[in-house]
């Protein structure tokens, strides 16, 4: 891994050492982590969460910091570089004894985890198929963004053998491929139960989607309304800069 760099996210709530060629945080990673709502935490039973393809630690940072009564969060990765600086980043923030992570390849998942041992799973898998989209700056950055490691199918037969019944999948993925993607989590019964696309500015195409799931869930897929990043006459809109906040996005359930 080459060089990296050791910036302020969330306004400063946070400090995050990521490599400089990528992965790094992006805007898709600050919307999915302000997705995720502690539904998933029951009254009398340990909740507990992973984040599969860490990177950096972001989103499960984020998620310590945001929901305290969460009491074990982990984090996997399948490049080792980026699980060493997950950790240093967890020790530099306060959350190692909450946080912990791990190097291991998704497809291997049951190497790694008992059946069933999480409440909920949260990721932001690689983009694009393999051989497509732009070329990487780096081999960290290709793993990350390209689906030579992890295709959605992989993601999905994760989540149904970690999840347990109920349990809820977080995940955010280019808008053109949502289609092949909420068919292939109804194909290993994971329900589609929230959809909110985001588009750059209103009048432009979604970009990505952020789509919450429940292992096990009946069907009843609600479609929020859009995200808009920018306004139509300039500077962000208020959803988007709410993400950016300790407390998050406030997605709306109608």
């Amino acid at each position: 891994m080459n060089g990296t760099s050791r910036d302020d996210i969330l306004y400063g709530a946070l400090s995050l050492e990521q490599p400089e060629s990528g992965p790094r945080v992006t805007t898709d990673t600050i919307l999915l982590a302000a997705y995720v709502r502690n539904t998933f935490v029951r009254r009398g039973k340990e909740a507990s969460l992973l984040e599969m393809g860490c990177a950096s630690g972001a989103i499960a940072l984020i998620l310590a910091l945001r929901f305290p009564e969460i009491p074990t969060l982990r984090g996997m990765d399948i490049q080792g570089d980026l699980v060493a600086m997950a950790r240093r980043n967890a020790r530099r923030n306060g959350l190692h004894d909450r946080l912990s992570f791990m190097e291991g390849d998704i497809r291997r998942i049951r190497e790694h985890f008992p059946p069933q041992s999480f409440r909920a799973v949260v990721m932001n898998p690689p983009y694009e198929e393999p051989g497509r989209g732009r070329p990487c700056a780096s081999e960290t950055a290709q793993t990350a963004r390209q689906g030579g490691t992890c295709s959605i199918g992989d993601v999905a037969d994760a989540a149904h053998y970690l999840l347990g019944s109920h349990g809820r999948l977080y995940l955010v993925f280019k808008a053109e491929r949502a289609s092949e993607v909420l068919t292939t989590l109804t194909s290993r019964k994971i329900e589609p139960k929230r959809l909110r696309f985001v588009h750059p500015k209103p009048g432009r195409r979604a970009s990505v989607f952020l789509v919450d799931s429940i292992r096990g869930g009946r069907p009843g897929l609600v479609v929020e309304p859009p995200l808009f990043i920018e306004k139509e006459e300039g500077g962000y809109t208020e959803d988007f800069l709410r993400a950016y906040t300790k407390e998050g996005l406030s997605c709306p359930s109608r």
